[in-house]
């Protein structure tokens, strides 16, 4: 977890997923189903595939530790619903790797045709802007932008083919608004953001469904609730399999999702009537909040100088 120290307050990055409007509980099985997780290895990604195997589903993880993934590999094992399942694992850098088409189909050879691709693979860096070298801006874009990118070029392809598919990017309220110290990090997740928006409008004739799900909102307090990646994933998967573009849990991350509303696909006409008889009292709501935010920084800056007196 990233997080700045400024006398007695922390400053820290949480994990978030997703909001559900409609509360009716749904059971999917996923059998027959092959997804492909980037990043799975540990973390969000992992308990995804986890929760996907459990469904039923072949599972496919992407990642760079070999060890990581052994281990990863062995604990879905232990869930999966039967023994056809397949769990393979692949160990790449997807911002750079050429053979990505091939270990596409060398995974639906294996496991069968790729019906869910969800890019979870990412990471971050917290440095004040002129602290962070140009190199961190390029490795932030190659890792969470281009790795996720050149994964879907890989995948689509096929998806295009069969008429059908799911395809997740794990952006980042730091996606939709800037974050201190987050200059590079959120850089690469607005990228993230613009081109999952295009490709949603491209892939519509095709039966292939995105989804742009900000996982991790930054909150500016102490109080700041933390949310076990096994929940992430159950959420996560029910909102893609929901039909869900853009989504987050907790007041904060619902408020902003909300208020940068206007030119996002909607999951349901119900979620458009909402968004239309708040946007107007949420922009107040944003305002606060982000006087609060730079009200923090500046008491931050204060307290250094008073420590250097």
């Amino acid at each position: 977890m990233d997080e700045f120290r400024c006398s007695e307050r922390t400053f820290h990055g949480n994990d978030f997923t997703i909001f559900i409007l409609d509360s009716r509980k749904r059971t999917y099985d996923l059998k027959n189903e092959h997804c492909v997780v980037t990043g799975g290895s540990s973390g969000i990604g992992l308990a995804i595939a986890i929760q996907s195997a459990k469904m039923g589903a072949n599972v496919t993880i992407i990642a760079r530790s070999k060890a990581r993934l052994q281990a990863a590999k062995d604990e879905i094992s232990t869930v999966i619903k039967n023994s056809q399942q397949k769990v393979l694992t692949f160990s790449v850098d997807l911002s750079k790797d050429p053979n990505l088409k091939d270990i596409v189909k060398e995974a639906e050879d294996n496991a069968g045709p790729i019906t869910m691709l969800i890019n979870c693979a990412g990471t971050s860096i917290c440095h004040r802007f002129e602290e962070t070298p140009i190199e961190e801006f390029r490795r932030m874009l190659d890792i969470n932008f281009l790795g996720s990118i050149n994964m879907t070029q890989a995948v689509l392809p096929y998806m295009k083919e069969r008429k059908f598919g799911r395809i997740g990017f794990v952006s980042s309220i730091a996606g939709l608004v800037g974050i201190y110290g987050y200059s590079a990090y959120s850089g690469s997740k607005y990228a993230i953001l613009g081109a999952a928006e295009a490709l949603n409008m491209e892939v519509q004739s095709h039966n292939i469904k995105l989804k742009d799900k900000p996982i991790e909102t930054v909150r500016i307090s102490e109080s700041a609730g933390l949310f076990s990646a096994k929940d992430v994933a159950i959420k996560t998967l029910d909102d893609i399999l929901n039909k869900k573009f853009m989504s987050s849990v907790g007041f904060e991350g619902s408020v902003l999702c909300y208020a940068f509303s206007c030119m996002k696909p909607s999951g349901s006409f119900l979620e458009v009537i909402i968004q239309v008889f708040t946007v107007g009292l949420l922009r107040l709501v944003t305002f606060v909040h982000l006087k609060h935010i730079y009200y923090t920084v500046r008491k931050c800056a204060e307290e250094k100088e008073r420590e250097k007196k």
